[in-house]
């Protein structure tokens, strides 16, 4: 998800609920989004860290894929294996060009409803930014085997933090028995759901589309439990840079393939046998010989974190990369960032410098998430 201010900016059907709560409005993706509530970023940061937040995600693009095949067809755009994907589970992959560029990443999933009868073809959400040139890539690459069905009367809302699988449970018990990357299709707050056990915070939650009309009734009902409260993306942006994730228009664009990414899960071993995806050959000869750059997770040890931009040098001063993301991290009170640099810079452990401001300060690169994540793998 990347920014892009415009004259005329999009609303969200949540949009006069932030106002009415005093939020921050600014230009994210062609619309006017939150970025902070009244307590600010670095309370809403820790308050999702310690309980439940709730964030208006229905800029992000959502789609159904129906057509004779969209499973297998799908595969002709992504390196996942589609196939395979069980009813009831979704998984995350890319868009790829034919260079092994990454056009956006994305999540797809089949629902399963009342019993786990699955939807005919495959939930999408893509990134807000990216949704429009998403969208033209499948259907021009996918003409005549799939229907992109665009649900643009639909909303969405994550419910991000410890406690969220108990606050959402009140109003959709189902949820309780939901594990890291199921998707359901569940009747609750007397709509429409589906509802993934998903998130991009690191912590445990839910991702829940509904029908546009009852966005507002959502999520005022959600607020109404005082284990919950409204989360911008200011704090959304640090929690996922704590999560080690990346953001696409930032951390991912068409130039990075998944492998300088550190996105090789999203390859299944039967689809790098086959080399049938875009960029087939580039990414298969960097999973074989190494790419020139990968990312990594940089701690700054002095000095203001890090920002997009910042360049990152060596010890001997040399610059070797540049920061993609980076920030102060709420939860370990210190600078993180992510950043390219070559493979013979890239171990746990090692010392670099990032130049802030025209100065070197030191950091270190460290395994990523910075934070470890908490996702409920096995349902409780």
């Amino acid at each position: 998800m990347s920014d892009h201010p415009e004259t005329v900016l999009k609303t969200t059907p949540l949009t006069e609920a932030h106002v009415a709560l005093g939020a921050k409005m600014v230009p994210f993706a062609g619309y006017s989004m939150p970025v902070q509530y009244a307590e600010g970023v670095l309370k809403e940061h820790l308050w999702v860290r310690e309980h439940a937040g709730l964030f208006d995600v229905s800029h992000m693009g959502q789609a159904r894929l129906t057509g004779v095949s969209p499973l297998s067809a799908i595969e002709e755009i992504v390196p996942g294996d589609f196939i395979g994907l069980k009813p009831g589970k979704q998984k995350y992959s890319l868009l790829l060009n034919r260079k092994g560029g990454i056009i956006d990443d994305l999540m797809a999933g089949r629902p399963t409803g009342p019993g786990g009868a699955p939807d005919p073809g495959l939930f999408l959400v893509v990134n807000g930014a990216c949704k429009e040139n998403d969208f033209k890539v499948i259907d021009d690459e996918l003409a005549g085997q799939v229907d992109v069905e665009r649900l643009e009367d639909r909303a969405l809302l994550a419910l991000q933090g410890p406690k969220a699988a108990e606050a959402l449970k009140v109003h959709a018990p189902e949820v309780a028995t939901m594990a890291f990357m199921d998707i359901r299709r569940i009747e609750a707050f007397g709509v429409d759901c589906i509802v993934s056990r998903s998130g991009y915070t690191g912590e445990d939650g839910f991702e829940i589309s509904v029908p546009a009309h009852a966005a507002t009734f959502v999520w005022n009902t959600l607020l109404a439990d005082e284990r919950v409260k409204p989360i911008g993306l200011g704090a959304r942006d640090s929690l996922r840079l704590e999560a080690g994730l990346p953001l696409y228009g930032h951390d991912l664009d068409e130039t990075v393939s998944p492998v300088e990414a550190g996105l090789t899960f999203a390859i299944n071993r039967n689809r790098r046998e086959q080399r049938d995806f875009p960029g087939a050959a580039r990414i298969v000869k960097e999973l074989s010989e190494g790419p020139a750059r990968v990312r990594v997770g940089l701690r700054v040890l002095e000095g203001a974190p890090a920002r997009e931009g910042a360049e990152v040098a060596d010890e001997a001063g040399q610059v070797i990369g540049v920061v993609t993301s980076g920030g102060f991290s709420p939860t370990l009170r210190a600078g993180i960032a992510l950043a390219f640099v070559p493979p013979l810079h890239s171990e746990a452990g090692t010392k670099l410098k990032v130049i802030v401001r025209g100065k070197p300060q030191a950091c270190e690169v460290v395994k990523t998430p910075f934070v470890p994540h908490r996702y409920v793998r096995k349902a409780s």
